[in-house]
């Protein structure tokens, strides 16, 4: 789900100051940070593309007499209001380092001409491609230039790195997919995901949003009524396409690591989604290749609360050494560079997370892998007599984990109850793993059509659980996730799956629990009939990652911040019925950005999840987004309604926008799509 902020991060990062004076240094090495130096800002320019169109550039350039190299982020987050804190925060810090930042906003969204109508089209690759030629051309610029972003930045730095552009010498992508049927919000382990429909009517809010006439002029109505007409029913393109199939592997990096050539600075968070792609990159790049994976979620490493990273340093040091030459020491650190917590996300709150920095010289690191059997509702060392265990869903599971990427979940106490759990005795000793955590479960299913989720959890001694990481497969995808077959009621089948890639410590006093299910709501779409399992002991296993806990630890160190606290949540409970009902609300201030004249919002989120144990299931959401200065007063809201029989989805999608209050705008579509083995 590319990363959009909230008002609130926009708030706290308002301030356009670089990060040099703010960075730590890491003592292993001599390199420091360059004295900070005079830039300017263009506060807009055109790019022009080979059909005519033009893209709004903003750009921070050093005072230099020499050329510079120069960084690119080009994403559809309106550089002009919603994004321009992130901006002057990077861009300052960038110019102040003697490297010229130019952000754009891609064809069709913020100022930009032209229309958006997809993720990471074809186009708008074309367009990154020859914007870098664009840059190189410029008499300020030496000829380098990099590419960065963070989720949709991340993802289509990647892309872009992997069509070889000749003046494109390196890449920093944070938060990134190397494989977009999996890894990007659609569908997790094959399975339909809250997430695709939760980014995807955001998105459409981005397609569909109006230029600011400050830099566009008149022509800016025309340009809206050109956007708004464009914005595709995406929910019904993306959900009709349930396999991984072409539409899905254009654009996944996956198919062919080989093509990226250009060396890559890998960044992300151990509670982000988009952390277990950065460890396969990391592992299947050829071009020189470092990472680094912290404490924090969907953000960048600088802005990561409540405990962030010395983020200029690593980044400007990345740049210097393949944009300028410098002899910076960076290509001198471990492929792998990781925070090892103590402790969860959920657990601490608005307090920083417990633990240290590691290092792996080399990635991919060989661990000693830590089996486990599931035996009788234990979790041992050593294998039981073989047994079975049958298990139902008898009530809806999954209201401690409400969502893939934003809201962070909770106590799993609950959830815990419902599922199938295997315990191991309480820890007398600390065990950390790193890396991907592997299940291989015998089992059998009386279903056709089954998913199963496996919570990988610490207990405390208090009895709370606590998720560590976790994986969903649709067993239909159990062999290809492009060619799905159905199971066969009472046929036994050995299913290997293998968890989110983590660092964690499970604590002495702890014990480590396994918890299996077959559904994840509202996480996941639920299958059409609810599977009964039957799950094989004794040859059932674990293999935990771990890794020996060293002598000293790293010497990388981080910011730590004030947090502010998680979002409140509190999940909702079944009633006598089974039937449950998840909703959040998102009511948001206006907020304004002096620099561009322009108060944001009171935009609005609004979802409504409706489930029963035995079916019915049902989302609903809202996104409304409004810009205003004098009389250009815009407002646009995007909906859809999901629902589903046996057989197939019933999709309904609505795009409204107004002009000072009058409808200028409305479209409703409604899509039957069949269900493949969903």
């Amino acid at each position: 789900m590319p990363h959009t902020p909230t008002r609130r991060s926009v708030l706290l990062t308002a301030a356009a100051t670089p990060l040099l004076a703010a960075c730590h240094t890491i003592p292993s090495t001599g390199w420091t940070l360059p004295a900070p130096q005079p830039f300017r800002v263009i506060e807009h320019t055109w790019i022009p593309m080979r059909d005519g169109k033009r893209l709004s550039a903003r750009i921070w350039l050093p005072e230099t007499l020499a050329g510079s190299p120069a960084v690119l982020e080009c994403i559809p987050y309106r550089k002009r209001d919603l994004y321009r804190a992130y901006d002057d925060i990077w861009g300052a810090t960038l110019g102040a380092a003697g490297i010229a930042f130019v952000r754009v906003d891609v064809r069709g969204s913020g100022d930009s001409e032209g229309v958006i109508t997809d993720e990471y089209s074809e186009t708008e690759l074309e367009d990154c491609v020859e914007t870098i030629a664009w840059i190189a051309r410029q008499d300020w610029c030496s000829g380098a230039v990099g590419m960065r972003g963070l989720s949709w930045g991340g993802i289509n730095t990647l892309q872009v790195a992997a069509r070889r552009p000749p003046a494109l010498k390196a890449i920093v992508p944070m938060g990134c997919c190397d494989t977009r049927y999996t890894d990007d919000a659609h569908y997790i382990g094959g399975s339909l995901a809250h997430a695709n429909f939760q980014w995807g009517v955001l998105f459409k809010v981005v397609m569909a949003g109006p230029p600011d006439p400050a830099i566009v002029g008149d022509a800016w109505r025309d340009m809206w009524k050109q956007r708004l007409d464009a914005t595709p029913p995406i929910l019904a393109t993306w959900t009709q396409h349930q396999r991984d199939d072409a539409y899905w592997r254009r654009g996944s990096v996956s198919n062919s690591y080989a093509d990226i050539n250009v060396p890559a600075l890998l960044a992300s968070g151990w509670s982000d989604t988009y952390c277990e792609p950065v460890l396969r990159l990391l592992a299947s790049l050829t071009s020189p290749t470092k990472a680094i994976i912290g404490p924090w979620g969907h953000t960048y490493p600088n802005l990561a609360r409540p405990i962030g990273l010395a983020w200029a340093r690593e980044e400007v040091r990345w740049w210097r050494q393949w944009l300028m030459s410098d002899s910076t020491g960076i290509m001198d650190e471990p492929d792998l560079r990781a925070f090892m917590p103590y402790a969860t996300v959920a657990e601490t709150g608005a307090n920083p997370i417990p633990g240290r920095w590691i290092a792996e010289p080399r990635w991919p690191a060989t661990p000693a892998m830590q089996r486990f059997h599931l035996n009788l509702r234990t979790l041992d060392s050593k294998p039981a007599p073989a047994t079975q265990l049958t298990h139902h869903d008898i009530a809806i599971v999954g209201a401690t984990k409400p969502e893939w990427l934003d809201l962070p979940p909770i106590d799993q106490s609950a959830d815990d109850r419902l599922c199938l759990t295997f315990d191991t005795a309480q820890l007398d000793a600390p065990l950390e793993v790193l890396g991907t955590a592997k299940a291989h479960l015998r089992l059998t299913s009386d279903t056709p059509i089954t998913q199963i989720v496996l919570r990988l959890c610490e207990v405390k001694p208090d009895g709370t659980s606590w998720l560590v990481t976790w994986a969903a497969l649709n067993l239909t995808r159990r062999e290809s996730m492009s060619a799905p077959t159905p199971l066969t009621p009472g046929q036994i089948y050995d299913i290997p799956i293998s968890l989110r890639a983590v660092a964690h410590r499970f604590n002495p006093g702890s014990r480590i629990r396994v918890a299996i299910s077959t559904s994840l709501w509202p996480v996941l779409w639920p299958t059409p009939a609810q599977p009964t399992l039957t799950l094989h002991t004794g040859v059932s296993t674990l293999d935990l990652p771990t890794r020996a806990i060293e002598a000293e630890p790293l010497a990388l160190e981080d910011l730590r911040r004030e947090g502010a606290p998680p979002p409140p949540y509190a999940p909702p409970t079944a009633d006598a019925s089974g039937r449950l009902v998840h909703t959040t609300s998102s009511p948001r201030v206006p907020f304004r950005i002096e620099s561009a004249d322009i108060e944001l919002g009171p935009d609005s989120d609004a979802y409504n999840g409706i489930t029963t144990a035995g079916g019915a299931p049902e989302w609903r959401e809202r996104k409304r987004s409004t810009w205003r200065r004098d009389d250009w007063d815009c407002a646009v809201e995007a909906s859809y309604r999901l629902t589903s029989d046996g057989a197939s989805f019933t999709l309904e999608e609505s795009l409204r926008a107004t002009e000072r209050g009058a409808e200028v705008f409305a479209r409703t579509s409604t899509t039957i799509i069949p269900r493949d083995l969903l």
